[in-house]
Order: C-alpha cells, then structure tokens, then sequence
C-alpha cells in the first residue's frame, strides 16, 4: 500500500507498508524531508511495524514521538504528517 501527504509549510511525506494479520507491516518511509541523526528513519520505520491497521492517526503519531529520542530534528515533517500518510496508504488499500 502507498500514500502520500504533503505537510503544510513543509515537505512530501511518502509512505510504503503491507498490513498482515491486522497490524502494519514492512513500513517505509521516504519523501523529500531531512531527519537527523540518519537512524532517526530506522526508529521511525520500527516505531510504525507491528501497530495496528485501525489505530488513530494520534495513536500513531504518539508511538512515534515515544521512539525518538529528544536528540531527533525532523526537518519538513512531523509526528503527524507520517501518522496522515499512513492512513492514506491505509484507505487507499482498503479501496483496491
């Protein structure tokens, strides 16, 4: 499944996943934004396997703020903007 969402005032947010047995699955992310450090995408990705298909957008973007520590600068994209891709992706697919 893949869904896209472009965060007001900041970037492309890309998001590509499976859902298996009702929770999310080989999720990646990509789009035209900058995290820093670069591991900060491997927490993200992680933070996001395994959730359930039907959580909330603010569940999801809540899991993501507990994965990453305070260190993290997200640059164009938030918590939030990921969680919203996610659930285009996840409408999207549910309309195949």
């Amino acid at each position: 499944m893949h869904g896209e969402y472009k965060m007001p005032g900041g970037k492309l947010v890309v998001i590509d996943l499976d859902v298996h047995d009702g929770r999310l699955a080989k999720v990646q992310l990509s789009g035209d934004f900058f995290l820093e450090p670069d591991s900060a995408l491997h927490r993200i990705n992680a933070a996001l396997d395994g959730q359930p298909a039907d959580a909330g957008e603010a569940t999801l973007a809540n899991a993501l703020r507990a994965a990453l520590s305070p260190d993290v600068m997200m640059y164009g994209v938030s918590p939030e903007a990921i969680a919203v891709a996610v659930g285009r992706a996840l409408h999207r697919g549910s309309e195949a």
